[in-house]
């Protein structure tokens, strides 16, 4: 069995988003190039075929991971994510100490992590930290740099 891997609704519907572009577009545009390259000649020295192959490999590879992973997720209800304590699903507002700055994050798990978009991991340095703490806690978190302290300063729901 798999092992479960836990989302956001949104972070379901953005992968499930994903694995259909591929299956049904992106499939179809990467057979029509391999098609056109064909049609190039001698496959041996054929650049544009070999890499739509290997494109097509890593679409697969892809393909297969999507599947999985939504297959064995649980979709964290938000009528369940507490407002109290830091959960998967959480948003959470954060005092860095040192520099005064308030920052906002989304504790997701590591399927839709993306720092980018303030989406951290349960499972990063930061999202371990924050996992069941309240408002008002302290909590310092390891990094390359040194150690970084944040105060929680508001849990707010999905």
């Amino acid at each position: 069995m798999a092992e479960e891997v836990i989302l956001t609704q949104e972070g379901y519907d953005k992968l499930q988003e994903e694995l259909d572009d591929l299956k049904y577009v992106k499939r179809k545009e990467l057979a029509e190039r391999i098609k056109l390259a064909i049609s190039y000649g001698d496959l041996k020295e054929n650049s544009e075929y070999h890499s739509a192959k290997n494109d097509q490999a890593f679409m697969e590879t892809r393909i297969i991971i999507l599947e999985k992973t939504l297959n064995s997720a649980r979709i964290v209800d938000a009528a369940h994510v507490s407002s109290t304590t830091v959960h998967v699903g959480s948003n959470v507002v954060l005092n860095d100490i040192e520099f005064a700055e308030k920052l906002e994050y989304q504790v997701v798990g590591p399927a839709e992590a993306d720092v980018l978009n303030n989406k951290v991991s349960y499972e990063s340095p930061l999202g371990k930290a924050l996992m069941g703490k309240s408002a008002g806690d302290k909590v310092n978190v390891e990094a390359p740099m040194g150690i970084i302290k944040y105060e929680l300063l508001e849990i707010k729901g999905l």
